[in-house]
């Protein structure tokens, strides 16, 4: 069975350890030598409606994705971090 790079595009990633979504792929990056997928890429999300910037795209090695089904990726994602919103500080009368 194939999959397309169109295909890959409308699959969600989500990681095996703790289930969380990592997003959609957006691009992959492919090795022009011997023509085979490196890894996949997960653009960031911007943070409050893109004025406050976004997070750091996510880079997936190939080696890392455990199992491509027909809705989702599940990664390996020990090393990779989710953008995760900052936590909230404490409010002080001073």
């Amino acid at each position: 069975m194939g999959c397309s790079i169109a295909d890959l595009r409308s699959k969600e990633v989500i990681c095996r350890n703790d289930g969380t979504k990592l997003g959609n792929v957006d691009d992959v990056e492919i090795d022009i030598c011997t023509g085979k997928v490196d890894s996949i890429i997960i653009y960031g999300r911007g943070r409050f409606l893109g004025i406050a910037g976004k997070c750091s795209d996510v880079l997936i090695p190939w080696c890392d994705i455990d199992v491509i089904g027909d809705d989702t990726i599940l990664v390996n994602c020990s090393g990779v971090q989710s953008c995760a919103p900052a936590p909230k500080r404490k409010k002080s009368f001073f």
